[in-house]
């Protein structure tokens, strides 16, 4: 990605630079059809001639749980961009609910971006707001963002209240399946579930563990793409509409600016942002998302560098599911800000930011509670928030979660008991009579990009009803799947290539010994390579020829795992002509 600095920049457009005039600002026929529609609209001439217009991009719905704040940000957006002398606008895009988009929210990560990209290529405006949050929203809107590259500053959801049951706290996601397990080994009643069902999410915001949403949006902010300290607030707190209206004030400054991702976005900050993911012991899915938001700007980013940040960055952050606290806790705790200040000698503190640099973010930050963020003497975990391995079934990689697992299972031998389908499994764990012992490694396939579709959250398979009775909590899982950010357990996710388009994975069958080595790094099928290509060579996929429609588009172009997952045709920095206006 081209880099240009602040000295090479003027100090400030001009009015006739701003791209909405050439809408506007013209004295032609189509120039008078677009004031006259702006005036149809009940606003004045004084109301948008002359000022920067700023697009915000709503990712609100009735079905979207964790933005059901969203049309008060709105409104908190536009009081900032009318403080700062500009005129907003409202572009509602795709909304991506975690829990209701089916198969997978994952599946339209890439069709938001697209939309995202459009909507504001094609519309009179000159800057926008990102407003995103559960999950895909996060890296959806800023590739759009990248890949258009105008003055954008990306507006976080913010967390949810926490959880609460009988006295207990709950987290989202991490509690559900810890006690689901509880309700299937018998050890919880019907009631009792029900009542969490009631208590585990209680306000608007995304999940409040350290979850695939806030994980991405701490990235975002990382990244450099939001105000410093955004990401950490809850929804509910007065604080958030503060910051939606600060992100307002500081869009229109950035379109006299010009200040763009491609000023912002390069290796350095995308290297700050391994350094986070790692010390938050961040989701899995960071590195399917980091991977394709950093590629959408031309900076090459490998699935080793996951992993050299890894074996070098300490796991200092106490949240679920792979520690004790939650998004509120840590926000009262001093946020992403505190946790970059404690972090600051591996971080280029010098990377931009859309409100100046990273140092300049955190140079007054602290931390107020040393066991939500905790001193590099008392990690918890030295390194190692995650850890990708290699093998002959994995040869383009898998990634798992090691303070999430039991450490008995990172270094593990034992037999496999295939599964090539969710339902085909599900049936399965059910059985009271199934021949499946701890010792056993679940394995789940065709659940990839393409045999999903959409590279589903199925990864973290349950444990055999069987076994929950016998107090197993944790077992090797293996797929290629995703698995949700609140999830936690020994789950090898993202086996790449994916059984569906033949990868080694499908070559596992019943009883084949699997061995799994985390400190080297490794995964081995104990068959021969000879025997492995013969039985890939005879296996079937499940049919994915779709005969119409955004499904096959979608097989035809998504690229792998660690690749990032995005459509072939969509990655890189190059940029498309401005539309046309006649």
């Amino acid at each position: 990605m081209a880099k240009t600095t602040t000295e090479e920049k003027p100090s400030r457009k001009s009015l006739s630079e701003l791209r909405s005039q050439r809408w506007f600002g013209a004295t032609d026929l189509r120039s008078f059809g677009h004031r006259s529609r702006m005036m149809q609209m009940g606003y004045a001439l004084d109301d948008f001639m002359g000022k920067p217009v700023i697009g915000i991009i709503n990712t609100w719905s009735d079905l979207a749980q964790c933005h059901t704040h969203f049309p008060e940000r709105v409104k908190d957006i536009k009081r900032g961009i009318w403080q700062a002398g500009a005129f907003p606008v409202e572009l509602p895009a795709l909304s991506l609910s975690e829990q209701y988009v089916k198969p997978t929210s994952m599946l339209y990560r890439n069709l938001l971006a697209l939309e995202v990209e459009e909507l504001i290529r094609s519309h009179p405006v000159d800057g926008v707001v990102l407003m995103g949050g559960c999950d895909k929203t996060t890296p959806a809107t800023i590739m759009g963002g990248i890949s258009m590259n105008l003055p954008m500053i990306f507006m976080p959801a913010g967390p949810m209240m926490r959880g609460h049951f009988g006295g207990r706290i709950l987290g989202s996601g991490s509690d559900v399946w810890k006690y689901y397990a509880e309700k299937e080994a018998g050890t919880i009643t019907e009631k009792q579930w029900n009542d969490m069902e009631a208590g585990i999410a209680r306000s608007a915001g995304t999940c409040m563990t350290m979850g695939t949403a806030s994980t991405m949006t701490s990235i975002a902010e990382v990244l450099g793409f939001s105000l410093p300290g955004s990401s950490s607030i809850p929804a509910g707190d007065a604080a958030h509409s503060r910051m939606a209206t600060a992100s307002g004030r500081r869009i229109v400054e950035m379109v006299w600016e010009d200040l763009k991702p491609s000023d912002i976005m390069d290796r350095r900050s995308v290297e700050n942002a391994l350094v986070i993911h790692n010390a938050l012991a961040g989701s899995t899915n960071a590195m399917v998302h980091l991977t394709a938001m950093a590629k959408r700007g031309g900076v090459e980013i490998k699935l080793t560098d996951f992993d050299d940040f890894a074996q070098k960055v300490p796991v200092i952050c106490n949240l679920r599911p792979s520690g004790q606290w939650l998004m509120e806790d840590f926000f009262i705790a001093g946020g992403i800000r505190a946790l970059m200040k404690r972090l600051e000698h591996l971080l280029h503190l010098d990377a931009r930011t859309v409100a100046g640099t990273i140092g300049e973010g955190i140079a007054d930050a602290e931390v107020y509670d040393d066991d939500v963020i905790r001193p590099l003497d008392k990690a918890i975990a030295a390194s190692g928030g995650t850890a990708i391995l290699y093998g002959n079934i994995a040869p383009d990689g898998c990634v798992i979660k090691p303070p999430a697992a039991e450490a008995r299972l990172l270094n593990h031998t034992g037999p496999a008991i295939v599964f090539d389908s969710y339902d085909e499994m599900t049936k399965a764990v059910n059985d009271l009579d199934l021949d499946v012992t701890k010792d056993h490694v679940m394995v789940l396939r065709n659940a990839g990009p393409i045999g999903g579709p959409g590279m589903p959250e199925w990864g973290m398979l349950p444990i055999p009803k069987k076994l929950l009775k016998e107090g197993v909590r944790d077992m090797l899982r293996i797929s290629d799947a995703r698995m949700s950010g609140t999830s936690y357990g020994a789950c090898i996710l993202h086996v790449s290539p994916e059984a569906a388009i033949r990868g080694p994975l499908a070559a596992v069958r019943n009883g084949d010994e699997i061995t799994v080595d985390v400190s080297r790094r490794s995964i081995h099928l104990h068959v021969s390579d000879e025997e492995i290509a013969r039985r890939v060579k005879e296996w079937t996929p499940p049919p994915r020829n779709y005969p119409r429609g955004y499904y096959r588009m979608f097989a035809r172009h998504v690229k792998q795992a660690h690749e990032g997952c995005d459509f072939d045709y969509l990655e890189g920095a190059e940029g498309i002509p401005e539309p046309e206006i006649h």
